[in-house]
């Protein structure tokens, strides 16, 4: 059978998010932190979520990793929506073993490292694979020493946690979050612990990694890092986009007043 010359080709399949939130709420308490907030990331994109302290933009990358619960909204990890049960303040994950497999594709590296200081970096990159999703130990410490190798430290392996500077420490724990092989990274406040200087050794990491395609939403208080990496910057003010865009539109020209006064409040002295 032939096919016809004039033909239209298959249409391309579109691709689908890795992460999407639609209408988000978090409240705690009465304090209603997010209300009404829609991401979406699509495969190798870098996303920025910046804002004044209380904004809610590291709730809202906790509630994508569910570390914490929402009491309205959607969140969907490549198409496939978190089931719930209950409803407002009584919602909660319904799947564990769901919400266990979302968390291991979406790993998460934090503001003060969260490594474990009774083992040393290599067994702290090697844990989660080996325990949670009980791969061979011996391809996991290959792949651990080529990641440490790769974030700069390979040399660092068989020491502890408190023998490294806090550069060291957050570099670590990338590696750690990259040695579970993710579909996507979480960056919450990456370099806010770290004096300019280390700070610098995080920010080349980071870089790297979107470089390479890897889709990302990072939490910052680093406009330079935010717009030198992202694909898309979220500005959020008391809960709710209050604009979002291209880094060079929103850094360039932004339109809102209250992000023209935090963009001018983030400039250095």
């Amino acid at each position: 059978m032939t096919t016809a010359p004039n033909a239209a080709p298959a249409p391309a399949p579109t691709a689908v998010p890795v992460i999407a939130i639609q209408g988000l709420h978090k409240a705690y308490g009465t304090l209603e932190v997010l209300k009404g907030v829609d991401v979406k990331a699509m495969p190798g994109q870098v996303i920025s979520l910046i804002g004044s302290s209380g904004s809610g933009k590291s709730t809202l990358l906790r509630c994508c990793n569910l570390l914490e619960d929402s009491q309205q909204g959607e969140i969907l990890f490549e198409g496939e929506a978190v089931r719930w049960r209950g409803a407002g303040l009584e919602r909660h994950p319904a799947d564990r073993a769901q919400v266990a497999r979302i968390r291991t594709n979406l790993s998460m590296v934090f503001q003060n490292f969260n490594l474990w200081s009774h083992m040393t970096v290599l067994q702290n990159v090697m844990e989660a694979p080996v325990t949670v999703l009980k791969q061979d130990r011996a391809t996991v410490e290959a792949r651990a020493r080529a990641l440490l190798a790769k974030v700069g430290i390979g040399d660092k392996a068989d020491v502890y946690p408190a023998q490294m500077s806090g550069g060291q420490q957050q570099r670590a724990a990338i590696a750690r979050a990259l040695c579970m092989e993710p579909r996507a990274l979480l960056f919450d406040e990456p370099t806010s612990a770290l004096d300019p200087e280390l700070e610098q050794e995080v920010v080349r990491v980071i870089k790297a990694l979107a470089d390479e395609g890897r889709t990302m939403l990072i939490v910052t208080h680093d406009m330079r890092l935010a717009a030198d990496v992202s694909d898309h910057v979220i500005f959020l003010h008391q809960g709710l986009i209050e604009e979002e865009g291209p880094p060079g539109t929103l850094f360039g020209a932004p339109k809102s007043q209250r992000l023209q006064q935090f963009l001018s409040a983030s400039q250095p002295a």
